[in-house]
C-alpha cells in the first residue's frame, strides 16, 4: 500500500497514453513529503494500475454535450488511492492536491477538445485482512 487504482472510459487509449499518465502518478506518490518533510508512501509499496471500463454510460446519451457544441461521446477517468492509517488531514489534501495536477496536466488537452470528467478519492484506513507477499520492499530498504 498505497494503491492508486485507475477506471477510465476507453475512448481515451486512442488520445493519450495512460502507460505515461500511470508514470507521472507514481512519480507524483514517490515525491510526496508530510509535514516533517518524510517520505508519505514506501517506493517499494507503490502501485498505480489503470483499467479501461469495458462498459459504461457516463451523464446523459450526449445530447448536452452535442448541444454544446461537442459529439456527444463523454470521457470519464476515476482515480480511487487506497493508503494506510496514520495521515494527517493535510498530507491527505498536499497528496491528493498534486495527484489531482498530475492529472489535470496529463489531461489538459483532452479537456480542451473534449467532454471529459476526473474524480480523485483518497480512502485511508485498514483493510479487513491484508496478506502479502514481495520481494520487491528490500529493493529498497537501506542495509
Amino acid at each position: 500500500m498505497p494503491h492508486l487504482v485507475i477506471l477510465y472510459t476507453p475512448q481515451l487509449d486512442k488520445e493519450t497514453n495512460i502507460d505515461v499518465l500511470c508514470r507521472s502518478l507514481a512519480n507524483t506518490m514517490l515525491a510526496a513529503r508530510d509535514e516533517k518533510d518524510e517520505a508519505v508512501f514506501p517506493p517499494g509499496g507503490t502501485r498505480v494500475l489503470a483499467f479501461p471500463a469495458t462498459h459504461y454510460a457516463v451523464a446523459d446519451d450526449g445530447s448536452a454535450g452535442r448541444a454544446a457544441g461537442g459529439n456527444g461521446d463523454y470521457a470519464f477517468v476515476y482515480l480511487q488511492l487506497r493508503m494506510a492509517n496514520g495521515r494527517s488531514s493535510a498530507t491527505h489534501a498536499s497528496v491528493g492536491d498534486a495527484l489531482l495536477k498530475t492529472t489535470r496536466t496529463h489531461f489538459a488537452d483532452i479537456f480542451e477538445k473534449r467532454h471529459i470528467g476526473i474524480t480523485l478519492q483518497i480512502d485511508e484506513g485498514a483493510p479487513a485482512y491484508d496478506a502479502k507477499h514481495s520481494n520487491l520492499h528490500p529493493l529498497f530498504t537501506k542495509a
